[in-house]
């Protein structure tokens, strides 16, 4: 079985950074400890691009699990100097530190900044060779033709022969071809027998830089706006040394604007403009020469901008400015959350991973980890995708989520809110939400027909229709009403309102399914190694016998329905038969209901928490046991335990939660917390989807 791939561009500019990013997406699936190997990096001054992205997004650490063997410069003095094998023995010997602490190491050749193309790519194919990795050759589809391409790949596939390498795949990347299925259909008679080959368009938005790439660059000082602000994407460069109603006239969406630091009047109006319509949505503003705006100035800046824009000051005059800025090239980043979704997105649409993975024969591991877990969440949603309704639309976290989980191709999506105070907040954080549907429900026509189902459905508990419109203008009631008559698939609300208010809909009319009592709640609890499932922390105050039953029960098959096979814990302060008590009763009464309705369902209770989790524990407290040790799935006796234990595990622990996740009700609604991060929201909406999927299955 392979434990490594080398992933080789054939030239420059191939785009090798996203297939790095996208297979690193795939490894991580699969296998836990996952290292990067770069045999060549430019500089020891400065970190390597690809090292820091790899590291900081899959968790790696930089000179343990992500690391390099030389720089360019001392890679070039022993290789001018004859020393072939001496380098070749070098770059192996740092591999194999790195192997022995790794189960998959995922190496990527050098950038083509060296002497010659046709040099590097003999030595890449060296290095592979010697480390015994299969090689994934990364060909450039930029302005070329089917033909053209279809040759490169016929050259590269024979220099990899003719020097006794093996091909995983071949990847053609950055494909601009106006018609991207024909070419593929072209290109199928270059492929050898069982050897995938994929083709990844090119987009545009990933070769923009961003403010903070030209930042970097330049060297320049932030003078306004935040670190979110420099993830701008720019898409043209204007420099204004006109007057202002001049220069207004030639400003486009995605502007960096460069004037000297004294034009008061270009920094006034930039502003204005950018504020005043969502035609504009600049990029940014450098200001040139060392000169930077007066204190007057500055506070009416401030002022002016309610949102982010960047304003980056600079020493160097225009016209330098404007040299290096053209010059700048654009990196992905790990803290670019949208520019890594989009990089993902295009990755998983042109690639099967499926078709990868048997090629690199990675096979499925024992244990499921946060990694995997946010993997297949993007992947299962993505497959059958479903429409999602966001009652907080005018929510930052929410659009930056909604952007990311667009550029991934995750789901359909359907903002409640003011359509115009949501498309410029779009415009001022500069996202790309195009054919999202906006809804306000105050102004839907569906408002009426909504509210008129709302009181058939709730006139017994005394709602008048007079009562039912104006509770439907309410976005959760509204976004529910859309799920419960399926104009969408599910909803994901919380993030600024109540668990109560996001949930309560959903109880009155939604409801619960037939064969389930009670809803209840799931948090999928991501350890540093492992996918824990606590429940139920966030709805039911107090759960009879059957109602823990019932939820153990729910618990365990959301746990299938997410990948972690269920084994389950029913916790109590006594395990077994070493304490007694109503409370311990309870649970031992509901664990054998459980055994009752579900024989097939591995279960251990009562059982607390450390002989549930430890194997060390568990063979001293209840030796033998299926579940002890080795439990998934952990049922609280009642949410006062439970909640407090979810947030001490969080708190002091540092595992990242995501939920709670509802189950039971007849379609998907989740609540967020308010303390929801933007990845936080995006993995609950790619739950949700999968739950819509499921219910739209079984239906």
């Amino acid at each position: 079985m392979a434990d490594n791939l080398y992933i080789a561009a054939t030239e420059p500019m191939s785009g090798k950074s996203l297939v790095a990013l996208g297979v690193m997406e795939l490894l991580s699936r699969r296998r836990a400890r996952l290292g990067f190997f770069r045999p060549v990096v430019a500089r020891a001054d400065a970190p390597d691009n690809d090292i820091e992205l790899i590291a900081t997004r899959y968790g790696l650490e930089p000179g343990r699990t992500a690391v390099y063997a030389f720089t360019h410069e001392e890679a070039q003095r022993e290789l001018a100097g004859g020393r072939h094998d001496e380098v070749l023995k070098a770059i192996l010997d740092r591999y194999k530190a790195l192997e022995a602490e790794c189960d998959f190491v995922l190496c990527e050749g050098t950038d083509y900044t060296g002497v010659s193309s046709a040099f590097e790519f003999d030595f890449n194919t060296a290095v592979a060779k010697n480390l015994g990795a299969p090689i994934l050759p990364v060909i450039s589809g930029r302005g070329r033709s089917a033909d053209e391409i279809h040759n490169a790949i016929q050259v590269a596939r024979e220099v990899f022969q003719a020097r006794g390498c093996d091909v995983a795949a071949t990847i053609v990347n950055r494909a601009d071809a106006p018609d991207l299925a024909g070419l593929r259909q072209e290109l199928a008679s270059a492929q050898a027998q069982g050897e995938p080959l994929f083709v990844v368009p090119e987009d545009t938005a990933l070769s923009r830089p961003t403010m903070g790439d030209v930042a970097r660059a330049l060297g320049a000082r932030l003078l306004h706006g935040s670190s979110d602000s420099l993830r701008r994407d720019i898409g043209h460069v204007r420099v204004a040394a006109m007057e202002l109603s001049h220069f207004l006239a030639r400003l486009e969406p995605g502007t960096l604007v460069l004037t000297s630091g004294d034009r008061a009047d270009i920094l006034l109006g930039s502003f204005v403009a950018n504020r005043s319509t969502a035609a504009y949505g600049l990029a940014g503003i450098v200001l040139t020469g060392g000169l930077e705006p007066s204190l007057q100035i500055n506070d009416l800046v401030s002022g002016l901008s309610d949102e982010s824009l960047p304003v980056l000051a600079v020493n160097e005059d225009t016209y330098e400015t404007a040299t290096r800025v053209h010059e700048v090239r654009a990196w992905l980043r790990a803290e670019d959350e949208a520019k890594v979704a989009r990089a993902l997105g295009l990755f998983e649409a042109g690639v099967s991973v499926e078709a990868l993975e048997a090629r690199i024969d990675l096979q499925r591991p024992s244990r499921m980890t946060p990694l995997m877990f946010e993997y297949e969440l993007m992947r299962r949603a993505a497959i059958d995708r479903q429409r999602i309704v966001l009652p907080e639309g005018e929510e930052e976290r929410i659009l930056r989520a909604a952007d990311i989980l667009l550029k991934r191709g995750t789901v359909e999506l359907v903002l409640l809110g003011d359509e115009t105070l949501i498309r410029r907040r779009v415009s001022a954080l500069a996202l790309d939400l195009g054919g999202v549907e906006i809804i306000d429900p105050a102004r839907s026509p569906r408002l009426e027909s909504y509210a008129a189902e709302l009181h058939r459905l709730r006139k017994h508990r005394g709602v008048t229709p007079e009562r039912a419109l104006d509770m439907m203008r309410d976005r959760s009631y509204f976004g529910t009403m859309m799920v419960h008559l399926g104009d969408v698939d599910g909803m994901v609300s919380g993030a600024v309102t109540t668990t109560a208010h996001t949930i309560r809909p959903a109880f009155e009319f939604i409801r619960t399914r037939p064969d389930v009592s009670i809803a209840s709640s799931v948090l999928f609890m991501c350890m540093r190694d492992r996918v824990l499932v606590y429940a139920d922390c966030a709805v039911v105050p107090e759960p009879t016998t059957a109602q823990l039953a019932d939820i153990a029960i729910s618990s365990a098959g959301t746990a299938r329905m997410f990948g972690i096979e269920p084994r389950i814990a029913m916790l109590s302060y006594s395990t077994g038969e070493s304490g007694a008590g109503a409370e311990v009763e309870r649970v031992r009464a509901a664990t054998e209901l459980v055994r009752e309705r579900r024989p097939d369902l591995p279960i251990e209770g009562p059982i607390q928490y450390d002989a549930a989790v430890d194997a060390a524990v568990a063979q001293t407290k209840i030796p033998g046991s299926e579940v002890a040790g080795r439990a998934t799935v952990l049922v609280f006796p009642d949410l006062n335990s439970g909640n407090n234990a979810y947030k001490a595990v969080q708190r002091s622990g540092g595992a990242v939660v995501v939920g709670p996740v509802l189950q039971g009700l007849n379609k998907p609604v989740n609540d967020l917390s308010r303390g929801a991060s933007v990845g936080d929201i995006v993995k609950t909406v790619a739950i949700t989807a999968i739950q819509a999927q499921q219910q739209e299955d079984e239906a």
